[in-house]
């Protein structure tokens, strides 16, 4: 299946409510996307749609580097996890001198290229997984609703960890979900965040912004 015929028939382009400043193709209800990927996984096709929504945290993320682009400008980034690109899409707005948008999915990567071209930005985009071991050097790392799941999760933290402890700048944001470390870390920013029930399983939650402190 062409990851970009898929994004244009099952999406629509839409700005996320925390920030509006910003285009994107995304899913306009859960279930029907959800399905749709899932009917083409049983052919071994098409992962689950995590780049179809701007999740909680990414909403945060993007809008802390949108309002602080002192944090951004002139700098290099790398939005690890990348999803939608909403994040690595503010980077860019922000002044970012170059900005890589990391995400394993195929189709992450497609909705990323879409989405900064919507945009008129220019992002760099790669499906490897950087957390195992890569060792190059962006100044500013981002990272943005990653701790859904506790294997990824201990296994990012380690490597932005890593990043931190050689001087890159790492921001995660999230809405505090079960597995975000309870150490470590040292908030930035919250924001009220619009969502849904069908996502977070309320109207509205905390997006909170913190920078990863090395160990």
């Amino acid at each position: 299946m062409d990851p970009a015929l898929f994004i244009q028939h099952n999406t629509a382009i839409v700005a996320p409510p925390l920030v509006p400043e910003i285009l994107l193709h995304l899913a306009t209800e859960v279930t029907p996307i959800w399905q749709a990927t899932e009917d083409s996984l049983a052919r071994g096709a098409v992962p689950p749609p995590y780049w179809a929504f701007a999740w909680a945290g990414g909403q945060a993320l993007a809008r802390y580097l949108l309002d602080h682009p002192e944090a951004v400008a002139g700098r290099a980034v790398l939005d690890f996890g990348a999803g939608s690109g909403l994040v690595a899409i503010a980077a860019a707005k922000a002044g970012a001198a170059s900005v890589t948008a990391a995400d394993v999915d195929h189709f992450a990567a497609a909705a990323i290229a879409a989405n900064a071209a919507l945009n008129g930005v220019a992002i760099d985009v790669v499906t490897v997984d950087l957390s195992d071991g890569d060792k190059r050097f962006w100044k500013l790392v981002t990272a943005g609703d990653i701790c859904y799941e506790q294997p990824m999760a201990e296994r990012a933290m380690r490597w932005l960890r890593f990043l931190a402890g050689r001087g890159s700048t790492v921001l995660l944001g999230d809405p505090g979900r079960a597995h975000v470390p309870g150490d470590g870390l040292c908030e930035l920013a919250r924001y009220d965040v619009p969502t849904s029930h069908e996502l977070e399983g309320r109207e509205r939650c905390d997006g909170f912004v913190w920078r990863v402190l090395p160990r």
